[in-house]
């Protein structure tokens, strides 16, 4: 088991709050204890919340896998002509680490400032976001949307355009409750339904 880059220092911020809160049980018990205890949960919360397990899943030929941990919301087109879009809510108990569905070239990265709606409504679509999108052989593609919550309201993108990208490789990280989008060509068939439970690398979201 890892830890995502960016919640490391938070880590080591509450193991140092925990320490000084020992250091001032020295003189003042009450408080000592209560900095102690602070910082250990917030040392733990920070642990459990940017966990970043491996994930070595070898999909079947033709699978596209899952970029994201959560509930399935939605399945649908919303407007644009051939895509069908899967959004995922991604609750504070959930890995928040996207990965690659595909293999392929990473061809483009928008980020969209918008919106800082709770994540699981609908008018989250409009919140700020991140989109990136993979190309790969036969002239295939799938979108991954990074959309924030209402809480920290920040992205990380791990990958930059141009990029090459196995399948289940990491791509980036929603802090605190958020929303996954992907957009698929109506052509594929997806294999999961709204109400289902899905596991990033490890669940077959759909097949070409």
């Amino acid at each position: 088991m890892g830890f995502a880059p960016e919640g490391i220092k938070l880590m080591v911020g509450g193991i140092i709050a925990a320490a000084l809160g020992g250091v001032v049980l020295v003189w003042s018990r009450g408080m000592g204890l209560s900095v102690l205890f602070l910082g250990l949960a917030f040392a733990v919360f920070s642990a459990y919340f940017f966990r970043d397990p491996e994930r070595d899943k070898v999909f079947s030929p033709g699978e596209i896998a899952c970029p994201a941990d959560g509930t399935v919301m939605t399945i649908q087109n919303e407007g644009t002509p051939g895509i069908t879009v899967v959004r995922i809510f991604l609750s504070v108990l959930n890995v928040h680490v996207q990965r690659a569905p595909m293999q392929g070239k990473v061809t483009k990265t928008k980020y969209t400032k918008g919106k800082f709606a709770i994540a699981y409504k609908p008018e989250a679509a409009k919140n700020e976001r991140n989109l990136i999108r993979i190309e790969g052989e036969y002239g295939r593609f799938v979108e991954v949307e990074q959309i924030t919550g209402s809480i920290a309201r920040r992205i990380a993108c791990y990958v930059k355009e141009g990029q090459d990208i196995r399948q289940g490789e990491r791509i980036g990280m929603i802090y605190f409750g958020s929303q996954v989008a992907v957009y698929l060509p109506e052509t594929v068939r997806v294999l999961v339904k709204p109400g289902d439970t899905v596991t990033g690398a490890e669940t077959a979201l759909a097949l070409w």
